[in-house]
């Protein structure tokens, strides 16, 4: 055997290659362990603002899959709330930030004054937000944020509210006539007041599932800088089956970087040092399925307040013995115990390090192909659980 697939997927990511080629095999781990750090740190600063009583404080918890009761929530009521510039960080995600923005105009934020103001070259992006129509303050937002070259978005809120009336007051009532009635309004309004092809999402802050918010997502995944799209996408809270699917993808795409890091250590010639740091590697992996896929305790707990489903009948759909439960060395150990060509894979690589000249090589190449196998087997389980979570939650059949 040989070292191939290491320098294969080497090739991606600088300072690697070259520490493998000088038989480096302990800086090679150690520049791995940087990237992988590097990209949980990686910062999102999101922008919210619109009007009093708009419901910011409403979409900034939903977006965060929080309850408006929670102690963690962003504080909402009928009147203007939001006084101040304040941050609420993604409760699994500190690196995503959501800022609650004070209303264009208000007394301390004066429209000519605002973008000033709220510091806005720290934001990724913009959400401008109303729950009727876009007003002319919005309109000067808009305006003086394109000409810093930012990016963002119009979310016409409370949608839910306008299709429960629309309901009662017409008899040949039609979802999507209605919709395309409220956002055709909304874009012929933001294009008389100098916006060129706006772009307007309908969003139920209850219901994220419903209407535009996936089409939303899918345009911030689109328009952000490739870095920063993983943590876009793993903060979003599971409002369907393709952001579930997206997850998957891309926890499946870092499992190289965990298998080169587990076969660099094997070729250290220290016995049990792979063996310890592969199990290390996956705990901090599988410890970062269970959170992304919503199926930790906390988040399962959040689920259940806001979906209004019990947290036992949630937790009755699990079937992965990793969801829902604090990942450690020894439950991972368990769990491979069920596996054992992984576990034969793991006692060969450990094994075959005493063999002289090819052992190191074989041991690399052993590790390698143990960690991916382990890590793809524990991402399929968990992944398959969080659509079940997700089906109980919207009230299906979990197992349909």
């Amino acid at each position: 055997m040989s070292t191939y697939p290491l320098y294969c997927v080497c090739k991606e990511l600088p300072g690697v290659k070259e520490a493998l080629e000088k038989n480096d095999q302990a800086g090679a781990a150690e520049k791995i362990q940087e990237y992988l750090e590097k990209k949980d740190k990686i910062p999102l600063n999101i922008g919210i603002t619109g009007e009093s009583g708009a419901g910011k404080s409403t979409f900034i918890n939903a977006f965060r899959g929080v309850d408006n009761r929670d102690e963690q929530a962003a504080p909402t009521g009928i009147v203007e709330t939001t006084m101040e510039i304040t941050q609420y960080p993604h409760p699994n995600y500190p690196n995503v930030l959501f800022w609650d923005l004070p209303g264009i105009g208000t007394t301390n934020f004066p429209a000519d004054e605002y973008l000033k103001l709220v510091e806005f070259e720290k934001f990724d992006f913009f959400v401008i937000i109303s729950d009727t129509r876009f007003r002319e303050n919005d309109v000067k937002l808009a305006q003086e944020i394109q000409k810093m070259e930012k990016k963002f978005y119009f979310v016409r809120s409370k949608i839910d509210n306008d299709v429960n009336a629309e309901k009662r007051s017409q008899r040949d009532f039609s979802l999507e006539g209605s919709l395309g009635k409220i956002k055709e309004n909304c874009i012929e309004g933001l294009e008389t007041g100098g916006i060129k092809s706006p772009k307007v999402f309908l969003v139920s802050s209850f219901d994220l599932h419903l209407y535009d918010f996936p089409c939303l997502q899918k345009t911030l995944e689109k328009e952000l800088p490739a870095h920063k799209r993983d943590a876009l996408l793993f903060s979003m809270p599971n409002i369907n089956m393709e952001i579930i699917n997206k997850k998957k993808e891309a926890f499946q795409a870092q499992i190289k970087w965990y298998s080169v890091g587990s076969a660099a250590v094997a070729g250290v010639p220290i016995p049990w040092l792979s063996v310890g740091v592969d199990l290390t590697l996956m705990v901090k992996a599988v410890t970062d399925y269970e959170v992304g896929f919503g199926l930790n305790e906390s988040s399962l707990e959040r689920l259940s307040s806001t979906a209004g489903v019990p947290y036992d009948e949630l937790c009755a759909v699990l079937q992965s013995p990793l969801a829902a439960e604090k990942i450690t060395t020894d439950l991972i150990l368990k769990v491979l115990s069920h596996f054992t060509g992984t576990t034969a894979l793991m006692a060969a690589e450990e094994g075959s390090r005493f063999i002289p000249i090819f052992g190191l090589p074989v041991a690399m190449s052993l590790s390698f192909a143990t960690t991916y196998r382990a890590l793809s087997l524990f991402l399929n389980m968990l992944a398959d659980d969080a659509q079940r979570v997700f089906k109980k939650a919207l009230g299906l059949n979990p197992s349909v």
